[in-house]
């Protein structure tokens, strides 16, 4: 289970790189900054996402 919560952290990091991405991009190449902010927003969700998943999870092994 230590590798599941791994991973979702690995989501924000990579939620993190992604806004650097496109807020660095924003006056040179407009698209790709759209694209880096919507891997920004993808990331988070999947973040949250797991984190729920796995509590789920984490719950129905305890009963």
């Amino acid at each position: 289970m230590k590798l599941l919560s791994l991973f979702q952290y690995a989501y924000l990091i990579l939620g993190v790189l992604f806004l650097y991405k496109g807020v660095s991009e924003w006056n040179t190449d407009r698209n790709g900054a759209y694209i880096s902010l919507f891997f920004t927003a993808l990331a988070i969700f999947m973040f949250f996402f797991r984190q729920r998943f796995r509590k789920k999870f984490d719950d129905k092994n305890k009963k």
